[in-house]
């Protein structure tokens, strides 16, 4: 569960944004997407096939 106490002095904006980016760097919305509905045996094969994709791709980038 990602957590952020605003400061004393600290702006709702800028605890706001702590919080997006904490929720960014814990990876929720991607866990969020992937149980928002079933998915088929086939759009799952689609997905990984993409990930590995990207993942190879990355890889020979550096």
């Amino acid at each position: 569960m990602t957590q952020v106490i605003p400061g004393e002095n600290e702006g709702i904006e800028s605890a706001l944004r702590r919080f997006k980016r904490e929720v960014s760097k814990a990876g929720i919305f991607p866990d969020m997407r992937k149980h928002r509905h079933f998915e088929t045996p086939i759009e799952k094969r689609k997905r990984k096939a993409i990930a590995k994709h990207k993942q190879r791709k990355r890889k020979f980038r550096h």
